[in-house]
């Protein structure tokens, strides 16, 4: 392993009896990036991270992390690695604060590195003034904060998010990713696991795995990139009857409602837009407006998931 890839996965597998939980995945990730683990829920991503900390034995294939192998040295890996949880992993009954000064002893802080050291995650998540309220009286999206605070305390060079933002508001979710970029801008690597879409277009890089499966992997425009089909957005008068004229067209893959108007997917956009003008005038349907849409992540991430025969 080069010493810019912070981790290295080769051909990992997990099984479970015969269920394929991680089916030969694949993948590097750089020193100092935000790398997105993309999927829906119960694709792999939460087994595949707990090998990568070593809580969990893989079946086959090898992977490291921080240039540690995650069989032969997985006690290593758990002292450059930070590790946050969906379940936050914190003690309600115990102040911001204690929480802190607890998995500050796990991780072997001395007491005058410890204080120093919770002053400033706590500056840094914006908990300094609650530093002293018992975890369970915050708010989610406070607990959050005070989780990834706990992860980053011992300063490791590589931070894992298992679904970081699960279950909290979207103006939580949104402060939270500042605090991911702060953490990238200081040097530390990130892997962050995610169903939501939009948080999947904040990373540097990811990939896309689906039934344990790599389906892709790159930037968000390289996903994009990768699906040939493009979206035409049609607005005509006679909604209903335009979406059959629409469907029947060979060169539209596929057509349906969308609001107040019809998206058609197509590989040869101006092709298809030709073919619909023609078709709708010739039914004496009225097009108010027609426009390409540029594919979201989202578009590329259930046409991707299809080619994959994952329908």
């Amino acid at each position: 392993m080069g010493p810019d890839k912070a981790i290295v996965v080769n051909q990992l597998r997990k099984t479970f009896g015969t269920f394929k939980a991680v089916d030969n995945i694949s993948f590097e990730v750089e020193g100092g990036e935000i790398f997105g683990f993309l999927g829906p829920n119960g694709a792999g991503k939460s087994t595949t991270i707990r090998m990568l900390n070593g809580l969990l034995l893989p079946t086959s294939g090898q992977a490291s992390v921080g240039g540690f192998d995650i069989i032969r040295q997985s006690e290593q890996i758990k002292h450059h690695i930070g590790y946050m949880s969906q379940r936050f992993s914190l003690y309600g009954d115990l102040t911001a604060e204690e929480n802190l000064t607890f998995f500050g002893g796990i991780y072997g802080l001395s007491a005058t590195k410890l204080k120093e050291r919770a002053h400033e995650v706590l500056s840094l998540v914006g908990l300094l003034e609650r530093r002293s309220e018992l975890t369970r009286n915050l708010a989610l999206g406070l607990r959050q904060r005070l989780a990834l605070a706990s992860a980053i305390l011992h300063q490791p060079p590589i931070l894992f998010l298992d679904e970081p933002t699960s279950g909290v508001d979207p103006i939580s979710r949104r402060n939270f990713w500042d605090l991911i970029y702060d953490m990238a801008d200081r040097g530390i690597t990130i892997l962050v696991t995610t169903h939501y879409m939009e948080e999947a277009e904040f990373c540097d890089r990811l990939v896309l795995i689906y039934q344990g499966r790599l389906i892709a992997q790159g930037t968000p425009g390289d996903l994009k990139r990768a699906v040939p089909e493009q979206i035409i957005a049609i607005y005509p008068d006679r909604l209903g009857e335009a979406l059959e004229v629409v469907r029947q067209l060979p060169q539209v893959a596929e057509a349906a409602l969308f609001a107040d108007g019809i998206h058609a997917a197509a590989a040869h956009a101006e092709e298809a837009e030709s073919a619909v003008k023609q078709a709708l005038a010739a039914h004496g349907i009225v097009i108010r407006r027609i426009q390409r849409l540029e594919l979201s992540l989202e578009d590329a991430f259930i046409s991707l998931i299809e080619t994959a025969g994952g329908n």
